[in-house]
């Protein structure tokens, strides 16, 4: 063995050592001795926090497979090597383990810096709306963004029949919010699931999807390419459910099943305020039943791996799922006060209400507190795939010639 070069594991620090060390002895590691290939994503993900993406953590766990293929299980050492390789190659925040300074440096500012650059170019957030004629889906889409943001509500298109198939409008708005210019693309379905015969309605829906795909893919191979790609990959798909009280149709299992591979999808069920409570829960368990039968993946998934803090705020967020919404872009004065609502025989239903729907949750999470998670996990999951199965076709072909 060549004496100059220095074993893996000595390129940790004593404090970065110690750290593995720790994280091992809350796994149990140290009394068995070896690390099982089950507990490493666990492991890397208490060692390296939040940084790590998608697709390194489901890179580490392939290491990890083919090192423990005829074991099960990685000897510390091993695991310790694989850390170190994982390190050279990604940049990463240790939190504790970071280098204390002796005075003020000034990389701090880096995240104004990036404030400020993001605010002068804007932000991109692409919406798509999929569910049958008459469950408000243009109503709610307003509601969400307070604006006639809609296809039928900022187009003069006059009211026509149900078209025979299904087709794809799409609109785009910019607007803007204390500085923060967003650039919001409506993708709307009429036709969907109107028809006597609704097979492979879902496909047109799926084709739309993937061409985003493609042509995002094509920008960012080209030899001239733009410095900043137009993003018009669907970032998600608000699913409507109607409210029938009996669980989910065929046509939404089938649905959903072809389309969870290639976009965030969010069920909601649609007009809640034509169910009481208890039958509104009892249909959302239904759903949720039903759903976990066919082994439908909706947002935000829960096969993704999360630290700590993603878990705290998805939580709350996959207890409610489907959610039930409400959406009115009328105000109604009560007692001086506007409040967006609908008036009933029964009473008034308000919208931003939680007592009375959970249109509230659902736009904090589109827009509030997960807008760029679904982006994030568009780019680095669904987009990933697809961009992965087109090259590895294209080499395919290539090697073929």
């Amino acid at each position: 063995m060549d004496s100059n070069k220095v074993a893996p594991s000595k390129l940790l620090t004593e404090v970065q050592s110690l750290a593995i060390e720790n994280a091992f002895r809350s796994a149990d590691v140290e009394e068995k001795g070896a690390v099982e290939t089950e507990q490493v994503q666990h492991i890397a993900q208490q060692l390296l926090g939040d940084v790590l993406t998608i697709s390194e953590v489901r890179a580490v766990v392939d290491k990890a497979e083919k090192l423990g293929s005829s074991t099960g299980v990685l000897s510390i050492q091993e695991f310790k090597d694989l850390i170190v390789d994982l390190l050279h190659t990604t940049t990463t925040r240790w939190g504790s383990l970071q280098t204390q300074l002796d005075g003020y440096v000034g990389f701090d500012t880096v995240l104004e810096q990036q404030r400020k650059k993001f605010l002068k170019k804007g932000f991109e957030f692409n919406l798509m709306v999929v569910g049958e004629s008459g469950l408000g889906k243009s109503t709610l889409v307003n509601t969400l963004f307070k604006s006639k943001v809609s296809r039928t509500s900022c187009t003069n298109e006059s009211p026509r029949k149900i078209p025979k198939t299904v087709e794809i409008n799409t609109v785009t708005h910019v607007i803007e919010e204390e500085g923060v210019r967003l650039r919001l693309s409506i993708t709307d379905t009429p036709g969907f699931g109107d028809q006597v015969n609704n097979e492979n309605c879902w496909l047109p829906i799926y084709d739309q999807i993937n061409q985003q795909f493609d042509n995002y893919l094509k920008e960012e191979m080209s030899v001239h390419r733009r410095k900043q790609i137009p993003d018009t990959r669907i970032h998600c798909c608000l699913y409507f459910i109607s409210p029938t009280g009996h669980g989910l149709k065929a046509l939404d299992v089938s649905c959903m099943k072809k389309l969870h591979d290639v976009v965030n999808i969010i069920p909601v069920i649609a007009r809640a305020d034509t169910m009481t409570i208890e039958e509104r829960d009892a249909f959302k368990e239904r759903i949720r039943e039903d759903i976990a039968e066919a082994e439908i993946k909706v947002y935000p998934s829960a096969l993704l791996p999360e630290d700590e803090d993603v878990q705290a705020a998805n939580a709350p967020i996959r207890k409610h799922i489907p959610l039930a919404v409400v959406g009115s872009d009328r105000a109604i004065t009560i007692n001086n006060k506007s409040i967006l609502g609908r008036q009933t025989k029964w009473g008034f239903v308000e919208v931003e209400n939680p007592n009375h729907c959970e249109f509230s949750l659902l736009r904090d999470m589109l827009l509030r507190t997960h807008m760029q998670d679904l982006k994030d996990t568009t780019h680095e999951e669904h987009y990933e795939n697809y961009r992965r199965h087109a090259l590895s076709s294209k080499n395919i072909e290539n090697d073929g010639s």
